[in-house]
């Protein structure tokens, strides 16, 4: 595979998969097969936790901001969910009526209540989300040091 430069390598390269055509056979090897000069990608000194994880993060603040996790703090809440399916000419926008069940990265599980029945939905299509009561939103914690940096008027 070259993309106009004959010193390119894919990320998955594995030695006899891709003809000699299109490989380095001058290139040296490393241990596992892999040309010296192939980048190996970046490298980090503390492990590295994807942001949005709900993880705790090395400077212990938790990130809960997400779309996902803010449902998931409002499960058993019933709510009203817009939806717009582009593309779609039967059906363009939707409304939903109903219970959080659950939230992951990519959907959406709630109930209608007075008929049990459950909808998976995907978050893509999700616009808009409207309760009757008080929204419960995660609360990151802040570094003492921050927090007393800040100021705060009333």
């Amino acid at each position: 595979m070259t993309c106009g430069d004959y010193n390119y390598y894919p990320m998955n390269y594995y030695p006899g998969f891709y003809p000699t055509s299109m490989t380095r056979a001058s290139s040296p090897q490393q241990p596992g097969g892999f040309p010296a000069t192939m980048p190996s990608g970046p490298s980090f000194a503390a492990p590295v936790v994807p942001i949005g994880t709900g993880q705790q993060l090395l400077a212990g603040v938790m990130e809960e901001s997400f779309i996902e996790n803010i449902l998931r703090f409002n499960k058993g809440k019933v709510g009203t969910f817009y939806f717009t399916y582009q593309g779609n000419n039967k059906w363009n926008a939707m409304v939903y009526r109903g219970r959080v069940e659950t939230a992951g990265r990519d959907h959406i599980i709630i109930s209608d209540p007075s008929s049990g029945k459950r909808f998976l939905l995907m978050m893509a299509n999700l616009d808009w989300v409207e309760f009757d009561e008080q929204i419960n939103y995660p609360q990151a914690e802040i570094n003492p040091e921050v927090q007393a940096s800040m100021t705060t008027s009333e």
